[in-house]
């Protein structure tokens, strides 16, 4: 199952945002772009390895372990589970995320020590705001981060975090794969595929919204709150996997007595 490639959900020609990371190897004869916006690398125009293959080109395809992130997804499933607009404290902190990624892939000085790389994929509205810093914070963390514009309700980047995926499973031999999105309309039968051809796979999401990786045999799952020091204070949530032995009281959200005056007024 080496040879298993993911298979697209549309026909269009898998893009990667930033190219390869550098692997040390002879530098292409292309000279490398001095801007910080890095165009896409096209894996339709890339020799396909033949099934099993650990060469490229003839050289060795390095291990890599590989991070991507769904911003839109996590952002809303944020919100869901807090039942409240994120805050400065209550969003995920990337330093310790990067952290988390990094330490997992075990010692760098080891002879197959795998290569890193963290991508974050995010829609940028009309009126950028604050997403200027945030993307800033992103790259000076280590993280890639592949900006498209969302100029229509239905501008997404679901297809861009799996052709990524496809891209980097064609240039290296991908050991580790963590997936930060609770998005399973997208990522189930992709990850459960990469899985058994022999990737490490993880979701990270919020348990209350990931079904798709709790329930897979394949696919392993984290809380994200569980991540050491991904958020600087314990979330306003209700863990249902996560209760005492002797269970616990869970407040109401909403006051009796305000809940019932706004019923009787909508229902007369």
């Amino acid at each position: 199952m080496r040879g298993a490639r993911l298979r697209r959900r549309a026909v269009r020609r898998a893009t990667a945002p930033a190219g390869p990371p550098r692997t040390g190897e002879a530098p292409s004869p292309v000279p490398p772009s001095t801007r910080q916006t890095a165009p896409v690398t096209d894996l339709d125009l890339a020799p396909e390895p033949a099934a099993g293959a650990d060469l490229i080109e003839g050289r060795p395809r390095p291990a890599l372990d590989l991070l991507i992130w769904d911003a839109p997804n996590i952002d809303m499933t944020l919100s869901t589970v807090i039942g409240a607009r994120p805050t400065a404290a209550s969003r995920p902190r990337f330093d310790a995320i990067a952290a988390w990624f990094v330490e997992g892939a075990g010692d760098p000085a080891a002879p197959d020590a795998p290569e890193v790389e963290a991508c974050v994929f995010a829609n940028i509205p009309p009126v950028v705001g604050t997403l200027q810093r945030w993307v800033e914070a992103l790259r000076s963390f280590g993280f890639a981060v592949f900006a498209r514009p969302k100029l229509q309700p239905d501008d997404d980047i679901d297809q861009d975090m799996l052709d990524h995926i496809a891209v980097r499973q064609h240039s290296h031999r991908l050991r580790r794969l963590i997936v930060f999105s609770g998005d399973g309309r997208n990522f189930a039968e992709p990850l459960e595929e990469l899985a058994r051809s022999g990737t490490q796979v993880v979701v990270v999401a919020f348990s209350e919204v990931a079904g798709y990786a709790i329930s897979s045999d394949l696919i392993e799952f984290i809380d994200i709150e569980d991540v050491p020091g991904a958020f600087a204070v314990p979330l306003d949530r209700v863990r249902l996997d996560a209760l005492p032995p002797d269970g616990a009281w869970l407040r109401p959200t909403r006051g009796l007595r305000e809940f019932v005056t706004t019923f009787l007024r909508r229902n007369g």
